[in-house]
């Protein structure tokens, strides 16, 4: 079967086809580790996990790496404003390392409870200075940078259809952008980006520098530190080579952040540098943008502390394909966490797995070679359920199907039910059948007394503490 996916290059969906059969190279832009990562965050590093794990049940084996970014982000996606991770450390009143720190391991954390796996490399860009010296002077020797005293920028006039990833138009022509920005008068164009900031103007008191091959009246012996884009380009080749088969991040990367290390890393290697770019979209709250402002940057940790199961946010996430958004509500919660709680006592009680059930583990195969459409992949788990194969079978096909949902179906253990309690479910579903609803409700609230619940599911009643 062919794997398709909707490639933003080329605004459509295409056969994937890997540069190394059945061996896939997959970057994923890590978090800039300055504050709590909020649930849209996460939802992202979810959307990289299933497509990882899909990849994995479809036959590919994948190699992955995601950066921590600890320094360079601005807090502009473009060149202004302060280093994000001094932001971090003046407000904690700590080092810069000291935050980045923190918050990795919060992220780390995080990861863990909704069961994301770890990919195979996680580096910090604060440790690849000498390799990021080394692309920019490559870049410089090349003429596709450019040295002021106040950074060291790429020359996006001399990169090969520069914005082919965004279809943006260039903004102003050469002759007024020649005249500089209000930050830096001897910036050729309004688009050039920054490869290394010098320790200057605006960046005069940055808490984390380096010193460089780089030259600057300004700055002593050219230190300062990287752009954003660079440590990913950077990054992507020392641990993935020249050209990878995937690379994937948020819709908000599209127009700057991946659009210059398309043109960075080609201009550095002469090679094309990623030839399927995968975008996932946001997670709204409440139908508006997340915003602390507003006080709807929630993080998992408010999940967790108004009760619900992390893997219940998972189970919300995986009902929206990557590239639609989701829309977060607290009663869109109630009915993940519900819903969760329903498979896991379903997955309990169907005993041993045995050979499972061919024809949905093809229709599941199909829907995940479809885009990664998990959201059909999950229709079809219920489907699975309510279908009248034996029990052991559809365990089987359930804890295969989970190997990419990762809901941990695995862990779920059994409840006993008393006989009188089963009796009383058989009645209510005669009842139901009768569509005698009186009796139904009635039944119902006579399980509930008893401390025992029962919900109406797609695969049946299941009854619950």
């Amino acid at each position: 079967m062919t794997l398709t996916l909707y490639n933003t290059l080329a605004r459509k969906k295409v056969g994937f086809k890997p540069l190394h059969d059945k061996r896939v190279a997959f970057y994923h832009c890590g978090p800039t580790v300055y504050w709590t990562q909020h649930l849209g965050n996460m939802r992202a590093n979810m959307a990289a996990d299933v497509i990882v794990r899909t990849l994995e049940y479809l036959g590919y084996k994948v190699k992955m790496t995601r950066n921590y970014t600890d320094v360079g982000h601005l807090t502009s996606d473009q060149d202004e404003g302060e280093d994000k991770l001094d932001k971090g450390a003046k407000r904690e009143h700590v080092s810069p390392q000291a935050v980045a720190d923190k918050y990795i391991r919060q992220f780390d954390r995080d990861l863990e409870l909704l069961n994301i796996r770890l990919p195979d490399y996680r580096p910090r860009a604060s440790e690849q200075i000498k390799e990021i010296h080394a692309m920019v002077t490559d870049l410089l020797k090349k003429g596709y940078a450019y040295e002021t005293d106040l950074a060291v920028y790429f020359d996006v006039t001399k990169a090969k259809d520069y914005n082919r990833l965004s279809r943006q138009k260039m903004d102003a022509n050469i002759t007024e952008a020649g005249k500089g920005t209000v930050h830096d008068p001897s910036k050729r164009h309004p688009s050039d980006f920054a490869l290394w900031f010098f320790k200057a103007g605006t960046h005069k008191n940055a808490l984390q520098t380096w010193p460089s091959p780089f030259h600057s009246v300004l700055a002593q012996n050219g230190e300062g530190f990287p752009g954003w884009h660079i440590e990913c380009s950077v990054m992507s080749q020392k641990f993935l080579g020249d050209t990878i088969d995937l690379h994937m991040g948020g819709v908000e990367h599209i127009p700057v952040h991946h659009t210059n290390e398309i043109a960075q890393s080609e201009a550095a290697t002469g090679k094309p540098f990623v030839r399927y770019w995968l975008h996932n979209e946001h997670l709204m709250v409440e139908g508006g943008k997340m915003a602390k402002s507003d006080g709807t940057s929630y993080t998992l940790q408010d999940i967790i502390d108004k009760g619900f199961k992390p893997l219940a946010f998972r189970y919300l996430c995986l009902g929206a394909h990557y590239r639609s958004k989701i829309n977060f509500t607290w009663e869109a919660m109630r009915a993940a966490q519900n819903a969760y709680d329903n498979l896991l006592v379903i997955a309990a009680n169907l005993g041993q797995p045995k050979i499972g059930c061919a024809e949905f583990e093809q229709k599941f195969a199909d829907a995940l070679s479809d885009d990664f459409n998990v959201p059909k992949g999950l229709a079809i788990v219920w489907n699975l359920l309510k279908s009248d194969n034996p029990q052991a079978a559809k365990k089987a096909s359930l804890l295969k199907f989970d190997e990419v949902l990762g809901l941990k179906l695995a862990d779920a253990k059994p409840i006993v039910i008393p006989e009188e309690i089963k009796a009383l479910v058989t009645e209510r579903e005669q009842a139901r059948k009768e569509k005698n609803w009186a009796k139904s409700d009635e039944l119902r609230e006579q399980i509930s007394k008893t401390g025992f619940k029962v919900d109406d599911t797609p695969a049946g009643p299941v009854v619950k503490k």
